[in-house]
């Protein structure tokens, strides 16, 4: 349950089926939507600060960093959430990131509310979920929720058990506790499942599915930018991705880099570059090398290294390098490339990645330079990904 196994490929599941209008009748659906569709009355139709602090309460708790959730959770407080909200934020997540992740972060609530409380600072308790009927049917209301979220009845008949538990306890008994609406639920799984890498099918799954559980299309728009400022810049273009992805509109954003090598600073070569990009000297002048990123899409000219021969290390992200006349070398981790003296090439990032590589020169020669040429058009640079 971790990754939500249940929506396996949901994406295209809820697409095909979204047009299709969904009507709840009956006592068993009303009976759930009185503890629960009360509260769906909150969501305006922009995101609040509440919900802007359960995105960041999320995602930070999916991302297992403990000290920006700390802050993160002292933030909720000033934005009046509760500690019953919080709780329940953190307890269901469980059902997405894993026991470890919701129990670690449950106690830095814990000892954030000591804290708070010990200062005398405001930290409003909150009201618990309403308990549920006796006779309450977790699987066949889960059902219900289940299928007004994905838009149409879902059966997981490969793993028929993780179907149940789906159904039955994340759809059934979790979605049933009225202290957090649907609404806001669907924020807080859309802001985890962003946080979590190789996890997109399920995040387009849930972008699309809390449209039917109350959250408005401005919102799910404003939550990418909620969690650039809260989590950072991969949790935001993961996010910003999906809900492009689930509107048909475009969407440029790439995936930054998790740098090990450092990054530097603008490079001042640049004339020399199409796109952006960015020079780390590395004791450069006792002999080390020099790592340059390129941004998604930047090359440098073509070029030719006179007397001595330069190499190249691809140490993080995809990129290319490519000899003149020459079909181009895919350059990934790990890959060297040795550029012999005279010969004119190019090299650069994907245009749907950062590109990162270290470079040297060996083989130096008296009078050695570097000669700059004209510009690796977009016509030959699109025809290397063809």
């Amino acid at each position: 349950m971790g990754q939500d196994l249940g929506y396996v490929d949901f994406y295209g599941y809820i697409c095909k089926k979204r047009t299709e209008e969904m009507k709840f009748c009956g006592l068993t659906m009303a009976a759930l939507l009185l503890f629960s569709g009360s509260l769906n009355a909150r969501i305006k139709m922009e995101l609040t600060k509440r919900h802007e602090a359960l995105v960041a309460i999320a995602a930070n708790e999916a991302k297992g960093d403990l000290v920006a959730l700390r802050r993160e959770i002292n933030n909720a407080f000033d934005a009046g959430l509760t500690v019953s909200e919080q709780k329940e934020a953190l307890s269901q997540l469980y059902a997405y990131t894993g026991f470890p992740r919701s129990l670690n972060a449950l106690g830095v609530l814990q000892q954030v509310v000591g804290e708070r409380q010990t200062a005398g600072l405001k930290t409003e308790v909150g009201r618990e979920a309403d308990a549920l009927p006796a006779d309450y049917d977790a699987l066949r209301q889960g059902t219900e929720v289940q299928t007004r979220l994905t838009g149409a009845p879902f059966n997981y008949e490969f793993a028929s058990q993780t179907d149940y538990y789906l159904k039955a306890h994340l759809f059934g008994d979790i979605f049933a506790r009225n202290n957090l609406s649907f609404a806001e639920r669907e924020m807080v799984t859309v802001a985890a499942i962003s946080a979590l890498k190789g996890c997109e099918p399920q995040l387009r799954a849930h972008v699309s599915g809390a449209r039917h559980m109350g959250v408005t299309d401005a919102q799910l728009h404003e939550i990418p930018a909620a969690l650039h400022r809260h989590a950072g810049e991969a949790e935001a273009v993961r996010c910003q991705q999906a809900v492009a992805a689930v509107f048909g509109e475009p969407c440029d954003a790439v995936e930054p880099l998790d740098f090990v090598w450092p990054k530097g600073e603008p490079n001042p070569y640049g004339k020399y570059f199409t796109g952006r990009s960015y020079l780390a000297p590395m004791e450069a002048e006792k002999g080390g090398p020099t790592n340059v990123t390129f941004e998604p899409g930047c090359r440098n000219n073509w070029h030719v290294h006179h007397g001595q021969v330069q190499v190249l290390v691809c140490v993080a992200g995809r990129g290319w390098y490519q000899e003149w006349g020459k079909p181009a070398v895919e350059m990934t981790p790990g890959k060297v490339v040795a550029v012999p003296a005279e010969v004119k090439h190019w090299h650069g990032a994907a245009r749907d990645s950062w590109f990162q590589h270290l470079t040297y020169h060996t083989n130096v020669q008296p009078g050695a330079s570097n000669e700059w040429l004209e510009p690796v058009d977009d016509e030959a640079y699109h025809s290397v990904e063809k």
